[in-house]
């Protein structure tokens, strides 16, 4: 594993991904405008801001299913510029509780295409399982969808966007769904991920809570980039009261 160094506004060698002066319009209507974003690999971002704020337009621009004005690059180790590849996990799919697709059925078609009405060869199931052990999901092969708890969905849906191993891994609302708990696992399990792989992670939530504990950048936006910085930085800050209609915090005076 490479360990890529963090960098400035100006990244030289360093592998990151550079989107400038990013716009989205649909049916006249502008729904992103001058984004500008500089995320470096091995880190842990967090896109947050009200329903409506433009962050799953974001994401769909950087998997290109969006038309855009401005750029999106991404920059290898030694200052190669590539089309990187990207995982992505949708926010909460639903499978219903009577659905006999199981984990191993689904999993095989999506990789492989293999019919889910027909026997999962050995080779094919035994590369299932090398994919879910990424997550710590390996005992789940054979349980159907619908029976998982949200937790274990995410997990199956995260060994799925890690096949073939992305440089960028995206996720729209990940904890939708996931219990306390669950939550928390999936928290460690993705600060895992980001050192095993050395890969950038690029997710959206409504949970603040445990912002400080795992998002090395934070990025609030409603239609733009109103503030960069750590969770700190961004939820004392008075772009983030006024989004949220909060009243600002009162310095305390020693």
């Amino acid at each position: 594993m490479t360990i890529h160094k963090h960098c400035g506004d100006n990244c030289h060698d360093s592998c990151c991904l550079q989107i400038t002066g990013l716009g989205v319009v649909s049916d006249g209507r502008t729904i992103l405008r001058d984004i500008d974003l500089h995320i470096h690999c091995g880190q842990i971002v967090a896109v947050i801001g009200p329903n409506g704020a433009g962050k799953s337009t974001l994401f769909q621009a950087i998997l290109g299913q969006r038309p855009h004005t401005g750029s999106i690059s991404f920059q290898r180790s030694g200052g190669k510029k590539t089309r990187p590849l990207i995982g992505y996990v949708p926010q909460s799919p639903a499978f219903g509780k009577g659905d006999p697709v199981s984990v191993l059925d689904f999993f095989a078609a999506a990789v492989d295409a293999h019919p889910i009405f027909l026997p999962v060869p050995k080779k094919l199931r035994q590369r299932v399982a090398e994919c879910l052990a990424h997550v710590h999901a390996e005992g789940l092969i054979d349980q159907q969808l619908g029976s998982l708890s949200g937790g274990e969905l995410q997990r199956v849906l995260l060994a799925l966007a890690l096949e073939p191993l992305p440089h960028i891994l995206i996720l729209d609302e990940p904890f939708s769904g996931v219990d306390v708990e669950g939550e928390l696992q999936l928290l460690l399990l993705l600060d895992e991920l980001r050192r095993t792989f050395d890969l950038s992670i690029l997710l959206s939530t409504h949970d603040f809570s445990n912002l400080a504990d795992y998002a090395d950048k934070v990025v609030l936006m409603k239609e733009t980039v109103l503030k960069v910085g750590t969770a700190k930085e961004v939820m004392g800050s008075p772009e983030f009261a006024r989004v949220f209609h909060l009243r600002p915090r009162k310095e305390e005076t020693p």
